[in-house]
């Protein structure tokens, strides 16, 4: 059997290749974090005016993950009920536009730039056959040089007429310098679980537990067969405008499907915490950060991730064709 015919469980690699034995950067001496943190914070009236735009999610108590996972590797099960916070969010992931108003006002060169390479799914490239395979295996993923948020498939390419499409070829430490300028943060993963929801409790989705309810698509995902023919019922090969289905019961668009997107939580095993966690924040440390919601590459053959509560891993320096972010902050 082939890869895609199988649900194969090395699916996470297939999502994200950068956590792959040879797949991830070679060692650089780029810090990138200390990049991130010498961004300057954008005028206070532009903070205001992002954050104006985040929606309220009530605090509460709410049953956090899966009653079994699909992936055992992946940590989303038993289901363990916990409590947060009041809480801000976007109700978009971060566009294109968004993001090329804060390399204008900043100069920032994200982690791909600086590296000088992203990964490109390979139906999104025009000549797939002139990049090389990477990594081992996983020949739908393409390592090209020159690709990055603002060419996201190469050089020749651009985003002109994507600008309310989600940025993608984003980094962990790219969606933190976004952060410190705007003056919000990136959502901890069950602060985004909770706004997931949407309200609802113990379903699949943030509409319920049918994949296409009344015969619509209500994500981006994958139709079709894995990873060689799309056939974009959905409307999408790739990303879609970030405001495309409808929205969940707290106003959010595509917490599921479309694009990967990155919390604030270092990956790991959650432990057995007495009592019920208050806004838990995941493990102190680790290699590799949490990604939640699955992407517009998500099929039930290889990757059954595009649930609400599914999440993923991968560097924080990693930066493919199907990543972005949202973001969040304290109650006001």
């Amino acid at each position: 059997m082939t890869q895609s015919d199988t649900p194969a469980t090395d699916a996470l690699c297939a999502e994200t290749p950068r956590c792959c034995g040879g797949g991830g950067r070679a060692p650089s001496d780029l810090d990138h974090m200390a990049v991130a943190e010498a961004v300057q914070p954008a005028p206070e009236a532009m903070q205001d005016e992002i954050r104006a735009g985040l929606r309220e999610i009530p605090g509460g108590f709410f049953d956090m993950g899966a009653r079994k996972s699909t992936f055992a590797e992946d940590l989303d099960s038993p289901r363990r009920k916990v409590f947060v916070s009041p809480f801000r969010i976007s109700p978009y992931t971060v566009t294109n536009a968004d993001f090329a108003r804060f390399v204008e006002a900043t100069g920032y060169r994200s982690v791909a730039e600086r590296e000088g390479w992203s990964y490109v799914f390979h139906l999104l490239l025009e000549t797939p056959a002139d990049w090389p395979v990477s990594p081992p295996g996983l020949r739908w993923w393409r390592r090209v040089d020159g690709a990055f948020w603002a060419q996201p498939e190469g050089p020749g390419t651009d985003v002109a007429d994507r600008g309310d499409h989600p940025v993608t070829h984003v980094a962990w430490y790219d969606a933190l310098a976004y952060c410190r300028w705007a003056g919000v943060r990136l959502p901890r993963e069950a602060e985004w679980e909770r706004a997931g929801r949407g309200g609802l409790a113990h379903l699949k989705f943030p509409w319920g537990n049918t994949l296409v309810p009344g015969g619509e698509f209500a994500m981006n995902t994958w139709q079709g067969r894995f990873p060689d023919e799309n056939s974009a019922e959905d409307g999408y090969v790739g990303t879609a405008p970030v405001g495309s289905y409808a929205p969940n019961g707290y106003g959010l668009y595509n917490m599921t499907g479309n694009v990967w997107e990155w919390v604030h939580d270092w990956f790991g095993p959650r432990g057995a915490p007495k009592g019920v966690p208050r806004d838990p924040r995941g493990p102190e440390s680790g290699t590799a950060k949490v990604q939640r919601g699955g992407s517009f590459l998500c099929h039930v053959s290889y990757c059954d991730r595009y649930h609400v509560h599914s999440r993923t891993r991968n560097d924080p320096d990693s930066s493919t064709s199907n990543s972005g972010f949202r973001v969040a902050a304290d109650a006001a």
